[in-house]
């Protein structure tokens, strides 16, 4: 009897400690160079190769020069294994996810880089839940809130034909991209990859196992930290050309990234949070556009400012209506 339940240690033991062995083995080789492509390899591959060696780079992107990992001291949360990792003075972690004992993706995630731990707890989802509601109860009563809804709302119909414009420019774009990945499904879904690793980085899978609340407030954070503001509101104040240029670029590559030849009848699903999301970078843009038209048209920097910050704000709305659309959308949809 005795035997049997120290041989069924054993085997439990070997069990427990398979995937850290096979983490551990996966990381030392992708440290030596053995997994992933360089960029000047992707970059030089043949058509028919690209695609393939683009996927690879995503899942397996090259390590940083200088990355130091601690192999002994691994943590293991359901198909993850995570090795602290510190790059110069900067500390993250290696993150090795599992599909059954396959390792399907390596990568360095920077502790400043990630989504902040306090937005990955019950009392910050259910705050914001109470913010978007307060934030909505406002927009219905008389308030600043309201008044800069209805002044933004009032910019639009000023500038009908600029608002047109970009409209028709960057959701022209999207669907361009959308229409070329019938052409070349194969580098789309590559390019799917890669944007979802760079999600996947931030820990927004953590965030979808901790419900609607927290998942909604961490999409929003996202969207309105690294989209609104960094890639769209600091770039529209320099007269509204850089923003349309990054937003044109983008909305190519999402459309080439997120077509229905990718997503099949998902994307139907997934388009109301499209609409939604695109449409604040479309106001962002706007705003900057009104920048320069104001400027140009010797209204001063000043009023310019003040469109370009009601457009802004006009977009955080649509973010915050697309944040809780796409979280349900993931949690009970998809």
């Amino acid at each position: 009897m005795r035997f049997l339940v120290a041989l069924l240690f054993g085997f439990l033991s070997l069990a427990l400690a398979a995937p850290e062995e096979a983490a551990r083995e996966a990381v030392a080789r992708w440290l030596r160079g053995e997994l992933s492509p360089s960029l000047e390899e992707v970059l030089k591959a043949p058509p028919e190769e690209a695609p393939r060696l683009l996927e690879r780079y995503a899942l397996f992107p090259p390590p940083p020069q200088g990355l130091t990992v601690n192999l002994e001291s691994p943590q293991v949360e359901e198909n993850r294994v995570s090795f602290p990792a510190a790059l110069g003075g900067e500390v993250g972690e290696v993150v090795v996810v599992l599909e059954g004992e396959r390792v399907r993706r390596i990568y360095f995630r920077s502790e400043g880089l990630g989504v902040p731990a306090y937005l990955l707890t019950p009392m910050a989802g259910f705050g914001f839940l109470l913010l978007s509601l307060f934030w909505g109860l406002l927009l219905f009563y008389p308030s600043p809130f309201r008044a800069w809804l209805l002044e933004a709302l009032s910019l639009i119909r000023a500038y009908r034909g600029l608002y047109l414009f970009t409209n028709l420019f960057l959701y022209g774009l999207f669907a361009l991209g959308a229409f070329l990945a019938y052409g070349m499904p194969e580098l789309a879904r590559a390019v799917q990859v890669l944007f979802g690793g760079a999600l996947e980085a931030i820990g927004l899978q953590e965030a979808v196992d901790r419900g609607v609340l927290v998942l909604a407030g961490v999409i929003f954070h996202w969207n309105f930290s690294q989209g609104l503001f960094l890639t769209g509101l600091l770039p529209a104040l320099l007269l509204g050309v850089p923003v349309l240029l990054l937003n044109a670029l983008r909305y190519f590559a999402f459309g080439f990234a997120l077509s229905p030849v990718l997503l099949g009848s998902a994307f139907l699903l997934h388009l109301p949070t499209l609409l939604l999301e695109l449409q604040a970078y479309i106001l962002v843009t706007f705003g900057g556009l009104v920048l320069l038209a104001r400027v140009a048209g010797g209204q001063g920097y000043r009023e310019g400012l003040r469109g370009l910050l009601l457009a802004f704000y006009l977009g955080a709305l649509f973010l915050l209506a697309a944040a809780w659309y796409e979280a349900w959308e993931v949690v009970f949809l998809l």
